[in-house]
């Protein structure tokens, strides 16, 4: 079962690199498990039993399905999570030829760690929008194979490099693409157009506009002496999103369960598609009720905010409160904040307590120290923007926001059971 799970969840980075590729990768598998896509431009018809799925944006997904006990008695099981990490995204006219190198313009999206991002063997991926035969189309692109890298530069012209330098985003994470002779400008779009007609045997009249980002291409990989490790990039939080599937896609009848993965939580989730817009509260009043149905069922329910926690990392232990200092391989952490940066109150880290140990799974707690700012998630918002009580859990990690981030090989197991229990549970209260 793990080294099952496990492998899921490497197959799902390497098809996800962008929140588009992950958007269209939980959609497959939802497919796959007879859920139906839904248009929201197209009028609705959920049935009872139905299972049923909906995107917005192409980087957004909610899915659901409707339980046997009707939802104004039982309430929803929600689970979130976000499909989007920080990285490094083109900007619209990208084309540098400097000293005969062919660069890239980059602007960096979310709270990246930057120095990771030096010598890496880097692709690109995303979305293209095109027009073809007189119609405007879209489509998701892939190189796959590295075609471009941020050298670093030597120790010998930067003596200090040890003691720490401020990265300076415009000029120095340009990526390097290729060599080039002459001073003709290069046109990237023609790249783009080159690679929709490789990829998907598109001919586009002009490209019109894109939406690319770079990521690694090395793949996620089980390490350590014992292999107590998952390394890979955009663990946050495409590790909450697959755990969600796979437990929505072992969930029974009775319950009816959502499983919500938003775009730009990175960046404050205030978007069309993001937790802090009207993609939530507009899917659930339309497959399930409206108005005051909508709030009764809303207070029988319960939202997990499932996004990953700062893990006790052995170089840096005074980073952590001395009591709350969650370990890898521990068990899922109920991360909890007075003032409100994650949603969980007493009662429902109560639940989320009670559950774990109904079904035997280790669980930790995470408060940051006094003295330091705490991050935040689509918990708040969420509760926020809809009323539902949050509980914000994650599993540990290291070096969260670098381009290679690292949990522990035995929590996924751990997170897809509670998170199967939970939407499996009874009662919610």
């Amino acid at each position: 079962m793990r080294a099952e799970l496990t492998q899921g969840l490497i197959d799902f980075l390497k098809a996800s690199p962008t929140p588009f590729h992950a958007t269209a990768t939980l959609a497959q598998r939802l497919e796959a498990a007879g859920y139906q896509p839904l248009d929201e431009r197209q009028p609705w018809q959920c049935e009872p039993g139905g299972r049923y799925y909906v995107t917005r944006n192409d980087s957004s997904l909610i899915a659901f399905k409707a339980g046997t006990r009707s939802p104004l008695e039982g309430g929803l099981r929600l689970v979130g999570a976000h499909t989007d990490s920080p990285c490094l995204r083109v900007k619209p006219q990208p084309e540098m030829q400097r000293h005969g190198f062919l660069q890239l313009g980059v602007e960096v999206y979310g709270g990246a760690l930057l120095a990771p991002w030096f010598d890496r063997d880097l692709s690109l991926a995303g979305r293209v929008t095109f027009r073809r035969d007189g119609r405007v189309e879209s489509q998701l692109i892939d190189f796959q194979a590295p075609i471009a890298v941020i050298p670093n530069l030597a120790i010998h012209l930067n003596r200090e490099a040890n003691q720490g330098w401020a990265i300076n985003a415009q000029n120095e994470l340009p990526p390097i693409l290729a060599q080039i002779a002459g001073a003709e400008p290069y046109d990237f779009r023609a790249l783009l157009a080159d690679q929709l007609s490789r990829e998907h045997e598109l001919t586009a009249d002009i490209i019109l506009d894109f939406e690319l980002s770079l990521y690694d291409t090395q793949p996620a990989a089980v390490v350590g002496l014992h292999g107590d490790f998952i390394a890979g990039a955009r663990l946050d939080n495409l590790l909450s999103c697959y755990a969600g599937l796979q437990a929505l896609l072992a969930a029974d009848d009775e319950q009816s369960c959502v499983l919500v993965c938003t775009d730009h939580e990175e960046v404050g989730s205030t978007s069309c598609c993001g937790a802090d817009g009207p993609f939530l509260e507009q899917t659930l009043e339309r497959a399930f009720a409206a108005g005051e149905d909508l709030v009764r069922i809303t207070q029988r329910s319960l939202l997990i905010s499932a996004d990953n926690a700062h893990g006790l990392h052995p170089n840096y232990p005074d980073k952590h409160d001395g009591n709350h200092g969650p370990k890898l391989n521990a068990g899922p952490v109920i991360k909890v904040n007075s003032n409100q940066r994650y949603a969980t109150s007493s009662e429902t880290a109560g639940f989320f307590r009670h559950l774990c140990l109904e079904n035997e799974v280790p669980m930790q707690s995470f408060v940051t120290r006094s003295d330091m700012g705490c991050g935040s998630t689509i918990g708040p918002i969420t509760a926020s923007r809809l009323g539902v009580p949050t509980v914000d859990i994650g599993l540990p990690t290291f070096a969260m926001h670098s381009i290679r981030e690292l949990a522990g090989s035995q929590d996924l197991e751990h997170l897809v059971k509670v998170l199967t229990a939970f939407y499996n549970s009874a009662e919610l209260a």
